[in-house]
């Protein structure tokens, strides 16, 4: 047969797929990756050839909807070459409530998939063999509970689950620094990681307990050494929980299974130089403070999803590039080459991505791997004089700042210190935007464009059904109604006594999922044990001594203020359970040098709560920042009980990844204006806040 035959026959069981009973779905995969092997051997998973080394594992981060719709993705998505599985779960779940929770709400399917218990799991992987896989979960405060969960759905499919690989990120520790999916306080939060890391060890050796996640920290504007030193101030916190809940002799291993999960952006040479210093830091932590003395167990493993922080708005279909020149930067060097990658769609800063958008770029990462002679050679670059010196550099910089933790006590003891050391490096790296002292293409330079083609009638993104979200509360009741309540309650019965007398709550969480415990009545009764926290916002609410740049906007809020009696007040709120507070930070920090009153009190309020607030402080102008989609049925909440309570004179500015169409019917609720990512001049927005508490204009219009 030619190979243009070959290639039809391999479309053509593409397509069948799609139509094929399940139960023989994994039979084809393989015969279609035989088929492809035995043609082109270059191409084999499983390459043994001496010169080639063994491609990284291709994943795309992905669960949407419902977790039937997200299966009917994943399955897809393998029989296309993805070689590993990424699990998206929706906020709701990912800070430990049932769909049907109050904060919940608009929350449901948005960014990722709801699993409320063993049977949302068992729908999520089915007629996937999970003793077959190898599967990511970004999952933290409820990471104890969704692999309970995963090793539940694995036993009932007759798995070995001493088979099981894969990874939960675990990571808590970022989540109170940059993404807001935190529960309980970090001492017991970190005694629930190490749970975690001790269960496995016992029970499913193969698996990653955690893994130490530096991706948001980048997210939220850390610099390189802030990124190697958070992380691995992190990974010592949490080995140094480890350490005695095993035999010395046992440790090893034990540091063996911490893995990372890392950012890299576009600043190829630098990023790439952090992966080789964080190989060396690694190394060295772990010889010298851990006394490891096998260099395999000191081997620093990391998964990769490059940056969607330099992702952008404008012209998205520049991204695709952005992201290629990101995935070079943690392949080209072999000695710092990720084990597994993942990358973002062209059009995340826009909404979420479509299946062929994901597939775009799994087949960047597949051209990379199987098309390129990368996986031929040894490292590119050692011997760099440049390179090093770049290395060097970046690790004299991150022992500076993990010596700085160490005297506070540490990564938990330092939280606050790492929170504002962030908000300031994120207000730096956005004002050199600003001021075109980095230049982001399309953005602030060279922005004229033509329509893209990309952009179809679907508005370029998938948007999830807001029927969804009844649907799945609908399910949600059914399994409620269909469970032994008896057994449910033995079950969280012995999870609470578990968590009191401080044992390892891993084993009672197995036996609740089988029980039919739900998402929310697991984080629970973690929450009546450990309590709950809010973390630091970084954004000090004192008054400013900055100036420079900001003379005018000072002056006019001066001027506003005394038209108004009393200092302009500017409450940011965060409705729902959005964690990416980025944004948010940013415009509070800026109002607040810019001489207003501000108030932000972080993530995660009601609606109720933030008018309530507005109402208390009578506040001038309202903000609310929404990154989850969420924007309409929140904001919608939020306006009507502003009108109930008498407060319907007070503009409200709406912030986040918004599309057009979305931004038109905010503007018909009564919101006075609306930001997504291009507004990137914040000094802009200062101006239009100071416009809109002025009294003299309003009383103009």
């Amino acid at each position: 047969m030619s190979e243009h035959g070959d290639i039809f026959v391999l479309n053509q069981l593409d397509a069948a797929l799609q139509r094929i009973d399940k139960a023989i779905f994994f039979r084809i995969v393989r015969v279609q990756r035989n088929i492809v092997a035995r043609k082109w051997p270059i191409w084999r998973d499983d390459m043994t050839d001496a010169h080639r080394d063994r491609p990284w594992l291709i994943r795309t981060y992905a669960g949407h909807s419902t977790a039937k719709a997200s299966n009917a993705l994943y399955r897809s998505n393998l029989a296309k070459g993805q070689t590993g599985l990424s699990v998206a779960f929706d906020l709701p779940t990912q800070t430990g409530y049932d769909s049907d929770h109050v904060l919940a709400g608009g929350e449901v399917g948005k960014v990722g998939v709801p699993v409320c218990h063993l049977g949302d799991m068992r729908t999520l992987f089915d007629d996937i063999p999970l003793e077959e896989m190898n599967t990511s979960m970004t999952i933290n405060a409820t990471a104890p509970w969704l692999l309970a969960l995963y090793i539940a759905v694995a036993e009932e499919q007759g798995a070995d689950t001493t088979k099981l690989q894969g990874t939960v990120q675990n990571d808590l520790i970022k989540e109170y620094l940059s993404r807001g999916t935190y529960i309980c306080p970090p001492k017991p939060s970190l005694k629930m990681i190490a749970d975690v890391a001790e269960y496995c060890y016992s029970n499913v050796p193969k698996w990653n307990p955690m893994n130490v996640c530096s991706y948001h920290l980048q997210e939220a504007g850390a610099t390189p050494e802030q990124e190697l030193a958070f992380a691995l101030a992190t990974a010592t916190a949490v080995l140094d929980e480890l350490r005695p809940r095993v035999p010395a002799e046992d440790f090893p291993a034990m540091v063996q299974r911490i893995s990372f999960f890392v950012n890299a952006g576009i600043r190829f040479v630098t990023e790439m130089c952090k992966m080789r210093a964080f190989v060396d830091l690694w190394d060295e932590i772990c010889e010298t403070r851990y006394g490891v003395s096998d260099p395999k167990q000191r081997r620093f493993r990391y998964g990769v999803q490059v940056n969607s922080l330099g992702l952008t708005e404008q012209q998205p279909e520049n991204n695709v590039y952005r992201i290629l020149i990101e995935m070079l930067a943690v392949t080209l060097s072999k000695k710092a080459r990720a084990r597994a990658v993942q990358l973002p769609a062209w059009n995340e800063a826009l909404g979420l991505p479509r299946p062929w958008d994901q597939q775009w770029s799994m087949r960047m990462q597949q051209i990379l791997a199987y098309e390129t002679d990368l996986l031929e050679f040894d490292d590119l670059f050692d011997g760099n004089p440049a390179v090093d010196r770049k290395v060097e550099a970046l690790k004299e910089g991150a022992r500076a700042e993990l010596s700085n933790l160490d005297s506070m006590g540490g990564a938990v003891a330092a939280i606050e210190y790492m929170k504002a050391r962030l908000v300031d490096s994120n207000a730096e790296r956005l004002g050199r935007i600003e001021r075109q002292e980095t230049t982001v293409v399309g953005v602030n330079r060279w922005t004229e464009t033509e329509p893209s083609p990309l952009m179809t009638e679907d508005g370029g993104i998938m948007v999830v059904d807001p029927a969804v979200e009844q649907e799945q509360i609908g399910r949600l009741n059914d399994w409620r109604d269909q469970r032994d309540d008896a057994a449910v309650k033995s079950a969280l019965d012995a999870l609470r006594d578990a968590a009191k007398e401080g044992r390892n709550i891993m084993a009672p969480s197995i036996e609740a999922a089988k029980a039919g415990v739900t998402t929310g009545e697991w984080a629970a009764e973690m929450r009546k044990v450990y309590g709950e926290y809010r973390g630091p916002t970084g954004v000090s609410g004192s008054v400013s001594n900055k100036t420079e740049g900001l003379e005018d906007l000072r002056a006019s809020v001066d001027a506003v203020s005394d038209k108004l009696g009393r200092r302009l007040k500017f409450l940011m709120g965060k409705p729902g359970l959005d964690g990416h507070s980025n944004g948010a930070e940013q415009i509070a920090f800026r109002a607040r040098d810019c001489g207003m009153d501000i108030a932000y009190e972080g993530i995660r309020l009601t609606p109720e709560q933030i008018v309530n607030a507005a109402l208390e402080d009578e506040a001038h102008v309202v903000g609310l920042s929404i990154l989850s989609g969420s924007h309409i049925p929140l904001v919608e909440d939020v306006m009507a009980r502003m009108r109930a309570v008498g407060l319907a004179d007070v503009p409200v500015i709406v912030g986040g990844i918004i599309p057009d169409e979305d931004a038109e019917r905010l503007r018909a609720m009564g919101v006075a204006r609306v930001y997504t990512p291009k507004d990137f001049e914040l000094n802009v927005i200062m101006s239009d806040i100071v416009q809109l508490a002025d009294p003299a204009a309003v009383a103009a219009e």
